[in-house]
């Protein structure tokens, strides 16, 4: 049962990479239904909400939790993005300035990936 909840674990941690990557660069893939950019768009509000907001924690991190609970591992309570990411990317703690600038940065990718998509879309 441990190697059960183990790969929920490990299931439930790449979900979460991809909500991330989906956030970051969904609305490059936007133009292709506009039911995806509705789901995009909610997305991203959840994601900003979510960095910006002191103790929120996603329900994906809860979830990975819950599962590594379950498999006697270790839990953890900072979100997936300081937790996994952020060490990778500047291998060092990161303050509330660097997250405030991840957060401009997610939003400025968008609003490029929607321009494009506005420009390719003149119906919408």
């Amino acid at each position: 049962m441990r190697t059960i909840y183990q790969n929920l674990t490990e299931l439930t941690i790449i979900f979460h990479l991809l909500f991330i990557l989906f956030v970051v660069v969904g609305g490059f893939f936007a133009n292709r239904k506009r039911w995806l950019t509705i789901i995009h768009l909610c997305s991203v509000a959840w994601a900003v909400f979510a960095e910006v907001s002191p103790g929120v924690i996603c329900p994906l991190t809860q979830l990975e939790n819950h599962f590594a609970f379950l498999a006697g591992l270790s839990t953890y309570q900072e979100d997936f993005v300081s937790r996994y990411l952020i060490p990778v990317i500047y291998q060092e703690n990161v303050s509330v300035n660097v997250q405030y600038i991840l957060v401009v940065a997610v939003i400025c990718i968008n609003l490029i990936a929607y321009k494009v998509f506005w420009k390719m879309r003149p119906d919408w």
